[in-house]
Order: C-alpha cells, then structure tokens, then sequence
C-alpha cells in the first residue's frame, strides 16, 4: 500500500506491507528511482575487481557480475556423469553461477602429471547451461584437514611434515611451516590457473578462485611443531610491524585492542607484541597460514590473475579465557589486517556463515575495504535464505551469495529462487547504486529493536508491529508446499515481475495467500515466510520524511 500526505509542512510517505516471521527491506534513494538502466560496455578483459564507491565490484566481460550462485557438495563435480542430472536443477534455482571443487588429489595423481579432463568436461557443461565457475582449490587443506593432497604427498611424512600439537603428536594436516608443502601446492595451483587460461582466457567461465578451503588448525591449538616452536619464540616479523605501525588509525578494532593492552610495542617475540593466551595463538597461526596462502596465490596469478579468495567459518577472537574459536589461524573477521599485511594476492576475506548471526558477521567482513562475498550458508529462522540473498546485496553491495549444497534439495527452494529473480531484473539499478549510499537493507525479526538506516538523503527507522488477530478469525493458511505449489509458485514471480515492470516511484503489490512478498522497482520491500511456518501475519509501517524527521507508527 501506497500512501502520501502533508503535516507540520513536511512530505512522509506510508508503506506497510504484511509480515511473515521475516523481513528484508531494499530500498533506494527515490533519485535511483526514476534512473536509468544503460551500461557503457567495454572490450571483454578477463574477470577482475573494481571500486566504485565504497564498494567493490566483480567485472566479467566489460560489466559488474552480482554472482547469484550455489555451492556444489565437496565431491559433486567430480563426476561428470552425476553432473548431467545435476545442471537441470541448477538451472531451475535460477542461478548465474555455481562453486565446484577442482582437488590437488584429482589433477595431480602423480607427481608432475596432471589431468584435467574433468575440469575440462565441468567448464565445458557450465557454457552450455549459461553458468560462471568459481572454483575451490582443495589442496593443502580443507575443512582444518589436508583430505585433498595427493597420496604422493600424504604418505611422505619427511619431505611433507605435518602440523603436531601438544606432545609432539602428528596429526593429518600439511604444516604451514614448510617450504617443501607449500611449494609442492604452488606449483601444482600454478598448473591449474596456466590451464584454465589455455581453455577459457576467452570465455571467461571461470570468474574466482577460492584458494584452500576453511584453513586452519582444529581444536582451538597452534602448531607445535619444532619450527612452529622456533618461529613463535622468536621475533614477530618486521613486515607485519610496519603495516600495524603504518596502519595504527584504521586497524580492525579488536585486533587494536590486543597490540593496544600489551602496550603498542613495535618489536618483540609474539607474546611480547600480542600478549599470551588464546588470541595471540591466532594471530601467529594467521600469519603463518596467510603467507603461506600468499605464495601459492602468487603462483597462480602469476599464470591467470583473475579475483582470488580464501573463506573461514570462525567468528572472531576469543573473549577472557576462553579457547580459540573453530580452527586457529582461520581468517576470521578480527584478523583481516594479518591476511592483508602477510597475502596482498588475496583480494577478499569470505565468511561461511551458518549458526551465527547473519547481519552481524556480514557486517564483520565488510570493514576495512573487504568486499562480502558469501560462498557458504543456509537459511535458518529467523533468516530465510530469501532474506539473507537480498539483505547481503542491499545492504553490504556483496559480490555474490553461495547456499551450500545447493543441488541436494530435491526441489528447489522457493524462496532463494524468488530471491535471485528479483535480484536479476535489479542487477543493473543494484550496481549502478553499489558503494554510493543510495541503497541499503534491513533485516529485522520479531524481537528485534527498532533500527534506522540512511539512503540517500532520507533516514528510515524500521520496527516491528504485531499483527491484530480479532478472537475468532480464521488463521493464515499452511505452507506454499500445502497452498497449490507450482501454480502458487509461478503467481508469486508474476507479482515480482510486475512489480519490477511497474512506472511508479514506489510501487507495492502482494502475492495474496500465496508467497507473502512484494516488490518495488527502484528499491524494494520484500517480505519472507519461511516455509512451515503457522504463525499470523503481521504489517509493518513505515514513516519516510526528511532526514532527521523519521518516525516510526
């Protein structure tokens, strides 16, 4: 519902929109409103980063790519014959992109021979159904394992030594305190991107690589192995003090705060620099992790030098005494300023994002100039993955957004597909206002506070209102799977295409008792149900005025 009017000579506008259990909103400044479309194209150039604004940009061929995309289960494209039923559903989830694993244990059986024939067959399917790559490199390690090197490498425990922990026990992960297994890594990811580059330097398919997957050491411990050992009682290298030094005003602030209560020193042995405990553990094992990363980035653009990436799962530092969080030395969001000093190869830190908050670790990697992009996650209440689609991209200008294991639901999953078709008739007017100011999103459930966001030159606050179910009134009917399933379904996009169709400058329909959404060209107001879910519908409403003037009702 549209609604304009007068008072205390201001101009506000009403929009109130049914509410499930889930709400995002998207919404840019009314210049955004009534602006154009056009794209100024280029010579195609192979795929690569671009700031505009605040933001950062993937570029494939000539023009920003907003990378809606699923992640395939880890040994999914291994197989090209499991692939052949695989693509249809891709394709029916409405993605533009897709994640596939290409292992060191799969190109490289024996030292020095590579086959690349799968990879070969998986880029070849991905032209035919209209879909980009990203690959993932499982190579050293994988999952805070080294599951994915070849048998060559793991059964050579003298030439490849592994990571020990307390007591000099060897557990199965490559150290990162070795020459011998990074260079044996480089080497082969060299021969990978040199590859790639031969087969499609001109198709441009292939559009990121993720390098390792969630590195680091499991179970809250450091490497102590006896060159762990040597490196962490000596000095902390002069690189990573000059860049803290240099960068002082615009550290990340919890990694300011450890260099700040151990009294700022500017050389020194880690515990010196960084203090004792669980936190400086981290930090050692990130730098050790990303320089390793590093070379083996730099072996790879040396060949290709398409956007890089490598992602993490664990949340932050950990607080007083408590353990390391998940697997030490992942790139989690308080060590940004560690992989950047140690890996400037790596263009981006990527959070796999699950159990924890969504709008707050998306707001933990998107600092400090790190693009987001979210190569793993999965809809869970209050975070549907509807809502976590057009959140990321409305409010954080992200790269792309990955659910993983995106081929294993046996129908696609209504919601993210609806999601990625709003945000493909958007996708011109969401990069034309990336990094500008003239966008955001909020994500807001049931008990949340009321919050406020500027776009543009207006201030929104946004809360939430219970819905009013008079005794006696028939309860919202079940689930779209329960309500009429295609038929619903196929209404529900016709709402959405009509409403990015619509000339007004804030246009509003609803999908009546099927998907409980609504769109808006120029922005958008979409609101999520997830799927078995009874409870009441509820209205939000909304006050647009002046900046400074912004009222909820």
């Amino acid at each position: 519902m549209f609604r304009g009017g007068a008072q205390s000579g201001q101009r506000r506008w009403e929009v109130m929109v049914k509410f499930r259990t889930l709400f995002c909103l998207t919404l840019a400044s009314f210049a955004a409103m009534v602006a154009g479309y056009g794209q100024t194209g280029a010579a195609p150039e192979i795929p690569h980063l671009r700031k505009q604004g605040t933001a950062t940009q993937l570029i494939v061929d000539g023009k920003p790519f907003l990378a809606m995309a699923g992640e395939l289960g880890n040994n999914t494209a291994t197989s090209l014959e499991y692939m052949k039923a695989v693509w249809p559903k891709l394709v029916n989830t409405r993605l533009n992109s897709v994640l596939a694993a290409v292992s060191w244990a799969q190109i490289e059986q024996e030292e020095g021979k590579f086959d690349f024939t799968v990879l070969d067959g998986v880029i070849r399917d991905a032209r035919v159904h209209n879909m980009r790559l990203v690959l993932l490199w499982f190579a050293s390690w994988k999952n805070g394992l080294s599951t994915d090197a070849p048998d060559w490498v793991k059964k050579d425990f003298e030439r490849f030594p592994r990571t020990q922990v307390v007591g000099g026990r060897s557990i199965e992960l490559l150290s990162p305190f070795a020459d011998a297994n990074r260079d044996a890594d480089a080497r082969a990811f060299a021969a990978l991107m040199r590859h790639v580059k031969a087969v499609d330097g001109r198709e441009h398919t292939v559009v990121m690589v993720q390098l390792e997957n969630e590195i680091g050491v499991p179970d809250g411990i450091r490497d102590r192995s006896p060159a762990a050992r040597q490196a962490y009682a000596g000095p902390v290298p002069k690189r990573l003090m000059d860049y803290l030094q240099k960068n002082r005003e615009t550290l990340i602030p919890e990694l300011l705060k450890v260099w700040e209560t151990a009294g700022f020193k500017t050389s020194g042995t880690w515990e010196e620099v960084f203090g004792e405990g669980a936190v400086v553990d981290e930090i050692f094992m990130s730098w050790w992790f990303s320089r390793y990363v590093s070379r083996v980035a730099e072996a790879g653009k040396t060949e290709y030098p398409i956007p890089m990436f490598v992602n993490a799962w664990a949340p932050g530092f950990p607080k007083g005494n408590q353990r390391a969080n998940g697997q030490v030395g992942s790139p989690m969001p308080d060590a940004i300023d560690i992989w950047r000093a140690a890996a400037p190869e790596i263009d981006m830190l990527a959070p796999d994002i699950y159990d924890y908050d969504y709008a707050s670790m998306c707001a933990a990697y998107n600092r400090s100039g790190n693009p987001l992009f979210i190569p793993e996650t999965r809809g869970l209440p209050p975070n549907a993955l509807g809502a976590r689609v057009l959140y990321a991209f409305g409010r954080h200008d992200a790269i792309g957004f990955s659910p993983m294991g995106i081929e294993r639901p046996a129908v696609p999953d209504i919601e993210l597909t609806s999601a990625y078709d709003v945000i493909a008739q958007l996708a011109p007017l969401i990069s034309e206002h990336q990094g500008n100011g003239t966008m955001s999103a909020v994500l807001l459930g049931s008990k949340d506070q009321p919050q406020k966001v500027k776009v543009g030159n207006y201030t929104l606050e946004v809360s939430f209102l219970r819905p009013r179910v008079l005794p006696g009134s028939p309860q919202p009917a079940g689930t779209l799977s329960q309500r009429g399933g295609n038929l619903h379904r196929d209404r529900a996009r016709r709402v959405l295409r009509r409403g990015y169709r619509s000339n007004r400058h804030l246009y509003s329909e609803h999908a009546g008792s099927t998907a409980g959404r609504t769109s808006h060209r120029g922005g958008g107001c979409f609101c999520e149900r997830p799927l078995g879910s009874g409870a009441p519908a509820g209205r939000r409403r909304y006050r647009l005025a002046q900046p400074g003037a912004a009222e909820t009702l």
